[in-house]
């Protein structure tokens, strides 16, 4: 689904390891990829300056792994101090970058309000989209089961729905990159809504099912017109606990969500999306509204 492709990486979240699998990688499309790591300023002076220390430690432990270089991949590093957040946006401007992937672990909402998290800074500054890969995720699996992942990255998203002015921004952003992929990519996407049930009261559920089907119907003719196999699940439910399931059951490979930040989604007041990011064991695909 991309073909550029920038990696942050603190370097103890799992996301170094996706190094080793640089062959993979090429094998799902990507042609551009650069690793990222900042390192805090040194500020045991008076004047904080760069730790040239650990800059060098970091850039040689990022080398190490990167040997398998495929032909037609081409592999950068980039080890930075200062702001991390900063770092993150001047790569990604010089290397043209169309994805941001990050490591996530699942904290809580207060961490994130007092912690701050590189994520939520990204989501306001950049148009570019987001991918966040839980931690979890990738530590237990085996090379041959990262290899596989790694291969099959982008290869079926999951689209959730739900008629919103959210929706209709996750539909075109999705589509801008999907009509653009690079081959052996993105070849499936499931077009996912839940209707709340616990809301409905007197309307009846049939109908509601029914107009549902309606509305996605041309969605999905939409994206079929770009080449993509595209899987239609409308159902009764709790929309974030059978998102979640949807994407355990269903060989998705990642969550896609849209917003015009994550900041605003991920206030003190639960939101879907929010829940989604909070809770999925699956990669989430953040589309930031173009401003």
């Amino acid at each position: 689904m991309f073909k550029r492709v920038l990696i942050s990486t603190d370097l103890s979240d799992g996301l170094l390891r996706l190094g080793k699998f640089l062959p993979s990688l090429a094998a799902g499309g990507i042609e551009h990829i650069v690793f990222v790591h900042s390192v805090p300023l040194w500020t045991k002076g008076q004047i904080p300056r760069e730790d040239t220390e650990k800059i060098t430690v970091a850039r040689d432990r990022l080398n190490g792994i990167l040997t398998q270089v495929p032909d037609g991949l081409q592999v950068e590093v980039e080890v930075r101090s200062g702001n991390p957040t900063e770092n993150i946006l001047k790569a990604a401007e010089q290397y043209k970058s169309e994805v941001i992937i990050l490591g996530a672990s699942n904290r809580n909402l207060l961490s994130e309000r007092l912690f701050g998290s590189t994520t939520l800074d990204l989501s306001g500054r950049t148009n570019i989209p987001l991918m966040t890969i839980p931690t979890a995720l990738i530590s237990p699996l085996t090379s041959e089961e990262l290899d596989l992942r790694c291969r099959h990255l982008f290869r079926y998203i999951l689209l959730p729905y739900a008629d919103t002015p959210a929706s209709g921004v996750l539909i075109k952003e999705f589509k801008r990159y999907a009509q653009n992929r690079p081959a052996h990519s993105l070849e499936r996407c499931m077009l996912a809504w839940v209707i709340d049930g616990g809301v409905l009261r007197n309307v009846p559920k049939d109908y509601k099912l029914k107009e549902a089907h309606e509305k996605l119907a041309p969605i999905q003719a939409e994206l079929e017109a770009i080449g993509l196999q595209v899987d239609v699940e409308v159902r009764l439910g709790e929309p974030v606990l059978d998102i979640l399931d949807l994407a355990q059951m269903s060989d998705i490979c990642a969550v896609a969500l849209a917003s015009n930040s994550l900041g605003k989604i991920l206030d003190w007041f639960p939101s879907f999306a929010a829940e989604v990011l909070r809770r999925s064991c699956e990669p989430v695909i953040f589309f930031p509204s173009r401003r």
